[in-house]
């Protein structure tokens, strides 16, 4: 059974917010991602792949956990990039706090649904929390580079 893979755990405390931002619609998802690139590397787009490949991942993290609270959790969504040192925390929420996640299981892998498992081979830590009647699924990744 996939549900052991996302358990309920705690967001890790130590974090600084760098920036909140509300999610209506999946058309934010392409301004989200740039805003994440750019504070991450100094750029909206990638400039230099081999030295970036980290925050490309944050990025496919950040969008996966997005779209999951935009098409399965309850509105509104949400997203909350924090920072400590090199490591990097996004935290993504929605209205839906009495649902966990639910990894696909027993599908075909042509159908897709297999985000939460790639989130979870990305990041270094994750886990998902019921804040009142939100719930939030996070992860962290660290930067490959401490001075980004």
């Amino acid at each position: 059974m996939a549900a052991h893979l996302w358990q309920p755990l705690m967001m890790p405390g130590g974090f600084a917010e760098v920036w909140h931002q509300d999610l209506h619609s999946l058309t934010e998802l392409v301004h989200l991602r740039s805003r994440l690139r750019a504070e991450l590397t100094g750029s909206a787009a990638v400039v230099d792949p081999t030295r970036e490949h980290w925050s490309e991942r944050m990025v496919l993290v950040v969008d996966e956990l997005a779209s999951n609270a935009l098409r399965h959790g309850a509105p509104p969504a949400s997203a909350t990039l924090s920072r400590s040192g090199n490591e990097w925390m996004i935290a993504v929420s929605d209205s839906a706090g009495d649902t966990p996640p639910r990894p696909a299981e027993g599908r075909d892998p042509g159908l897709g649904g297999f985000g939460l498992y790639l989130v979870a081979d990305l990041a270094q830590r994750h886990g998902w929390c019921a804040a009142g009647e939100r719930k939030v699924l996070w992860a962290l990744l660290t930067a490959d580079d401490p001075a980004s």
